[in-house]
């Protein structure tokens, strides 16, 4: 079998040693997810000693020169490949559009670089294939996708307690992201368009909070679904709700909306002996946390479920600080690989459940599926008409 490093069509570099000195990092796209989250995140790191930011790129000159003045970047480009050449970043990190994702994470792996790409990270499960396809098996690169939902001290100190059964099995789930996005939101061309935003309020919206819930039960095995547009004039759905039952046993429900005027992002999960539930909007913080014990808990007992520590939100710097030691170590970053699928292929079963009025079980969508290649299947009613095939 080939290497990445051999594989025919690449020409991977060998990874440059990391240990002792910067992490040379590139920002591709310099819109406001660029500008507000991962420059600042890459600017914190930078003053600890851990990164610097050498590049930028943008099909905008003006975009990315802006950006570069205003972020102290050294060299702007509007061309990715050239970058890649010329910077050899050990860090790409890509704050485009999802329909761009598989071709500039790819031609970042196979330039060498690790890769850290915003979310929804591709369009289709067989372009997360295609990239997961690229990476390296021993020691990276890997790409990494942003689910900064589950960094910090409130999500890491509850999927301790429900991996060690402290408050007993989880029994039942309840995630929630149900926002507001008026006519003049979907009024921009690309939104609520499967072939540039890859699919509606449970792609561009819920995954965050799908993804944590996942990343704090485990494995799902079977979806049952119904999707709707109930206000706006889209191609894909402006609502969905979802029943998933996981491997452990726990049974959920799933709404994503974009219809809901009293805006939340909320998990709950009810365990044998507590309640935890998490309460927000596009972050959380450790107050955001809070669990209800069972009547017959004791109060040492609870006391201990409480204490989180010290306060660390959640944000993308959390996640870059996770990556930047998983690179140090040649490690497999979380949100890469499988883990990194998990969210993807749930969305992927909700639209099949929805769309076709079946039972979904994991691991069913695959080469062949047609929503292994759309998240729209080909769905009659759903799909654009030229990709609709017969129920």
């Amino acid at each position: 079998m080939s290497t990445p490093e051999t594989r025919p069509g690449t020409s991977r570099p060998p990874t440059a040693p990391l240990a002792g000195r910067r992490i040379r990092a590139a920002v591709i796209g310099t819109g406001a997810i660029g500008r507000g989250s991962h420059l600042p995140a890459l600017a914190r790191l930078a003053e600890e000693g851990e990164t610097e930011v050498v590049a930028a790129v943008d099909i905008d000159a003006t975009a990315v020169e802006e950006f570069c003045r205003a972020g102290g970047v050294p060299h702007p480009y509007t061309d990715l490949d050239r970058m890649l050449r010329e910077q050899r970043p050990d860090l790409v990190t890509i704050c485009t559009p999802p329909t761009l994702h598989r071709e500039q994470t790819i031609a970042a792996l196979r330039a060498g670089a690790w890769v850290w790409c915003e979310k929804p990270p591709v369009p289709t499960l067989a372009d997360y294939d295609a990239v997961e396809a690229e990476e390296g098996k021993d020691g990276g690169p890997y790409a990494s996708i942003v689910f900064q939902h589950r960094f910090g001290s409130g999500s890491r100190h509850v999927r301790r307690l429900l991996a060690e059964q402290a408050m007993g099995r989880p029994l039942v789930a309840h995630c929630q992201t149900t926002w507001y996005r008026d006519t003049a939101y979907y009024a921009v061309p690309w939104r609520g368009r499967w072939a540039t935003e890859g699919g509606g309020p449970a792609m561009g919206h819920g995954i965050h909070q799908m993804d944590l819930l996942l990343d704090l039960l485990g494995p799902w095995s079977e979806v049952r679904a119904m999707a709707g547009r109930l206000v706006h004039d889209v191609e894909t759905e402006d609502v969905s709700t979802a029943l998933v039952r996981f491997e452990n046993g726990a049974m959920a429900t799933v709404v994503n909306s974009v219809l809901s005027p009293d805006e939340v992002s909320r998990i709950r999960i009810d365990c044998e002996r507590a309640t935890v539930e998490l309460t927000h909007l596009y972050g959380h913080s450790n107050a955001n946390w809070r669990i209800t014990p069972a009547p017959d808990v004791t109060g040492d007992e609870a006391a201990a479920w409480q204490d989180f520590g010290a306060d660390v939100p959640s944000s993308h710097l959390e996640q870059l600080r996770e990556l930047v030691a998983s690179m140090r170590a040649g490690e497999r970053p979380r949100s890469s690989g499988a883990d990194g699928r998990t969210s993807l292929e749930l969305i992927a079963a909700i639209y099949k459940a929805a769309f076709t009025d079946t039972t979904v079980k994991a691991g069913e969508i695959g080469p062949g599926d047609p929503f292994h290649t759309a998240m729209h299947g080909g769905a009659p009613g759903w799909a654009p008409a030229a990709a609709e095939v017969s129920a």
